[in-house]
Order: C-alpha cells, then structure tokens, then sequence
C-alpha cells in the first residue's frame, strides 16, 4: 500500500528545512463570493448571526477533508504523522490584549449554522482565556526570564510535538492548534496578509482572509461588478507542494459557490472519507 504522507519528497524536506522557516511558500487568490454574501444576508435575515468567515470555515473543512485529505497532518522526528480528525482554529481578538483562539471540531462535517452556534458559544469564553488554554498559556513566557524563554519553548514543543506527550496542565498536545487556522484580516480592513507559520501549532497551512470589495471582474465577454474577496495563504512546504495548492484553492473557490451545500451535513462525502468525526454531527 502507498503511503501518501510519507512521500519521497516529505521525507527529504523534513531533513532539510527547520521548522517551519526554510519551507514557508506562498499564495493569492481573489475569489467572487458575491453569492455566498448573499446567502450569509438571507441566514441574517432569519436571525443566524452568520458572516463569510463561518461560511469559509466550512469551505476550507471540506477542501480538506474531501479533496486534499494528505495534507491533514503534521511533522515528527523526520516523518509525516496524519491527524486522525480535522478541526479549524479561528483567531479571536482580546480586547486589545492579544489574540486568543476558538477552535471548531470535524469542521468538514458541520453545517453553517453548527459553525457559527459554536463560535458565538465559545468566543466569550476563548476572550476570557478559559477556551484555548494553549492560546492563552503564551503568556506563561512572559514570567519566565528572556535568556531561558527560547530553551523552555524548545523543551515544551518537544516533549508535545516531537514525543506527542501531552501537558495536560498546560492544555497543550500535538493538535492544541487545530488542523489549519484561518485568520480575518478584512475585518481590519487589510486586503492581503502574509503571515507566519507559529512552529508549534504544527499546522500545514494559514489561510488569511482580506478585505471583501466590489471590483470589476469580466463575465462572457462583458464587464461587470462582483464582490470579491482575498485569501492568501501561508504553507509548510515541508507538507505541501504546487499542485496541493492548487486543488485546494480550486475546492474552496467552487465550495463557496454552493453555501447551500456548505449548509448541509455531507453524508454521502463523509461515507468515504478519510478524515474521522467524533460523534454525529450537529444540524
């Protein structure tokens, strides 16, 4: 049987780039969401606080899950480790103290409207830092003074990443961080971000979400205006190439072109999918 993490190629990157410095790539897309906008407007309208960062978290999920399923995974000791579920970390501002996470479970197998319950749920309590505890125990660094803070930080990654032990007071293990974050810098009014991949998060991508504008885009021959939204993505070359990129840009952009189907559990998807779900999924 082949192993599709395993690759020739993973295997001589995780010998030759660190973690993750060498191996960051980079990409953009601008993507026509004018009608995901419109789906999100009429969810409004009916009383679900959605916004397009729900409906991405669910786009993204299922890109993943669904079609490139190989790059769900992380790095230990040289080898390629697959993560047994799949679940999306949000960045969540603090009130002007930093920046927090909430972190959404078998987000492929989720519904819109499940997402965007779970996020209103666990946003307060992420600010409060009782959500995340790996997001807010960063700060632990702060007491600990600067010519020992890089040592500790090495000694507590290996003993999570590199060993998979976890630090349960700590709430740290190999998947405190999710299985990919996505990030809203349109919300700031930023169009484009390249951001960094955090070593310990273990993650193989960062997708950035800007600023969402009319622009003019051509359709069949003539000119007219949609609204289009940025993504940028940063990734660990170490896990994923070119052509991953590409088909995972290419699911997400025909993913938001059904948010109904973003609003449905995907059963028959699921059935053969190689990512599990913890329980059945919420409606």
């Amino acid at each position: 049987m082949v192993d599709q993490f395993n690759t020739p190629w993973r295997i001589a990157s995780a010998a030759i780039y660190t973690t993750p410095t060498d191996s960051r790539v980079y990409g953009t897309l601008d993507i026509d969401v004018t009608d995901a906008l419109e789906f999100v407007k009429s969810q409004r309208r009916g009383g679900i606080k959605m916004t397009m960062v729900h409906v991405t978290v669910a786009a993204l999920a299922r890109a993943v899950a669904f079609d490139v399923p190989e790059i769900n995974c992380f790095i230990r000791r040289g080898g390629v480790v697959a993560r047994d579920h799949l679940d999306v970390m949000i960045p969540v501002a603090m009130d002007g103290e930093g920046v927090t996470s909430v972190i959404v479970q078998d987000a492929h197998a989720r519904t819109i409207a499940s997402i965007t319950k779970e996020i209103a749920e666990k946003a307060p309590s992420a600010r409060g830092g009782a959500e995340n505890k790996a997001a807010k125990n960063k700060y632990v660094l702060n007491h600990i003074p600067w010519p020992f803070r890089r040592p500790v930080f090495r000694l507590i990654k290996w003993i999570t990443v590199d060993m998979g032990i976890e630090i349960k007071g700590l709430g740290l293990n190999e998947s405190s961080f999710g299985s990919i974050v996505l990030s809203d810098i349109g919300s700031h009014g930023l169009t484009t971000g390249m951001t960094a991949l955090l070593p310990a998060a273990k993650v193989p991508a960062v997708i950035v979400l800007g600023k969402i504008e009319e622009k003019p885009v051509v359709r069949k021959g003539s000119i007219t205006t949609r609204m289009i939204m940025p993504m940028t993505g940063t990734f660990d070359h170490r896990i994923v190439d070119g052509a991953q990129i590409g088909r995972l840009a290419r699911s997400i952009k025909r993913n938001l072109r059904k948010p109904e189907w973003l609003d449905t559990i995907p059963y028959d998807e699921l059935g053969s999918c190689m990512v599990n779900i913890r329980e059945q999924p919420e409606q």
